[in-house]
């Protein structure tokens, strides 16, 4: 019987570009190499899709290459430009010669076609460790989904709700989930009237507020704002990432920090929830460079709360899972106010830090499931999705 072959999708273009290349060594150190043939495909920053030893050099660090001054339609762009080019602009719809999953161009005598079909990757599953946009959004996704390729985590809805915060929070209100009084506002708005704004956001929420980019991981482009004074540079900030920024009421309030709870959430239909764990960060908030640059921040597995808490915690993170409708996994991030204890649905990450070392599968890890089954476990419930998705009909 031959091996799955799986492909380990990492890099991208997103601000997260580093983490996901920490994710996926982890990824492809751990995963079971007698059970699963491994393909390492890597996407470089400008958006370059990489095989055998140049995605060997992505990881590590070590990739070079040349900056190309190519525009769309340019005939060295693409093989539909090149036949383009050459006035061959007859579309008919393909038949394809033999049924064939994977990103397989379509075979023709041109020989663009034939250099591109050399260029084909052909695996059963992609595990794409891709964090944040241009990844964890629901474009990847829906590539795959064209592909008609199994893949690991959730789909393309699943993927762009649990992506954009401000739609995230619209369904977690719609399913009585409790979250943090927030207002989302327009980059565009803010440029043409910052004073009107600053009014609107002062008029709707109590400082500290955190203040952040709607699509986007890691804590990338996210602020916070003690005062007024701290607002307008901390929307700037958060403007460089996203079109949408959301702003957060701090829960605490100004005298106190909210503690960041945890939970990891496995699963297609029938969802489990890991045991929580809670971060104690070394900075005010668990910023990027608390995350992954400086030294200090503290995961404390189990967290520690009440029997009663732990409980809700968990209820709460499987109601999320459900409520943008995720499958495979996700970590779901809750802030508790330490003087009332009122535990707040924070976020979910449907991609969440894949390292062995990250919160999502040490969770897993103290829950009695380790790195390689997690991994394992991941490509199974890709794997049960996409043959659920079989029974689908598409047409009459």
């Amino acid at each position: 019987m031959s091996k799955l072959r799986i492909g380990i999708l990492f890099g991208g273009r997103s601000g997260e570009h580093e983490v996901s290349l920490l994710s996926a060594a982890s990824v492809l150190q751990a995963i079971d190499k007698e059970k699963y043939e491994v393909v390492p495909i890597g996407i470089s920053k400008d958006g370059r899709w990489l095989t055998a030893a140049d995605a060997g050099n992505l990881l590590q660090g070590k990739l070079v290459i040349e900056p190309r001054h190519l525009r769309a339609g340019d005939p060295e762009l693409t093989p539909a430009a090149a036949v383009l080019a050459r006035g061959e602009a007859v579309v008919v719809p393909p038949e394809p010669v033999r049924r064939q999953h994977g990103l397989v161009p379509f075979q023709s005598d041109s020989v663009a076609a034939r250099r591109a079909s050399d260029r084909a990757i052909n695996v059963d599953v992609i595990f794409p460790v891709l964090h944040g946009t241009f990844g964890e959004d629901g474009t990847i996704q829906g590539l795959l989904e064209l592909a008609d390729i199994a893949y690991v985590g959730a789909g393309v809805l699943g993927s762009a709700a649990g992506m954009d915060k401000d739609i995230m929070k619209s369904l977690f209100l719609a399913a009585g989930l409790p979250i943090v009084k927030h207002v989302t506002i327009l980059r565009s708005a803010g440029e043409r009237d910052r004073k009107k704004t600053q009014k609107l956001i002062a008029s709707k929420l109590k400082y500290p507020v955190f203040v952040k980019p709607a699509n986007l991981g890691s804590s990338v482009g996210i602020s916070k704002a003690h005062n007024r004074t701290e607002l307008g540079p901390a929307i700037e900030e958060a403007a460089r990432f996203d079109r949408k920024i959301v702003i957060e009421q701090g829960v605490g309030g100004k005298q106190n920090k909210a503690r960041e709870i945890e939970c990891a959430v496995l699963g297609n239909d029938e969802p489990v929830a890991s045991i929580p764990g809670e971060i104690v960060p070394i900075k005010e908030f668990y910023d990027y460079r608390a995350k992954y640059l400086d030294e200090g921040s503290e995961l404390i597995i189990p967290a520690k709360l009440s029997k009663a808490e732990r409980k809700k915690v968990q209820d709460l993170a499987l109601r999320a899972f459900k409520a943008v409708d995720c499958s495979g996994l996700a970590r779901v991030d809750f802030l508790m106010d330490p003087r009332t204890r009122k535990i707040y649905l924070n976020e979910i990450n449907t991609m969440p830090g894949f390292t062995a070392i990250s919160m999502y599968p040490k969770l897993w890890a103290a829950s009695g499931l380790d790195y390689p089954d997690l991994i394992d476990k991941l490509i199974q419930l890709g794997i049960e999705r996409h043959q659920d998705k079989k029974k689908n009909q598409y047409s009459r």
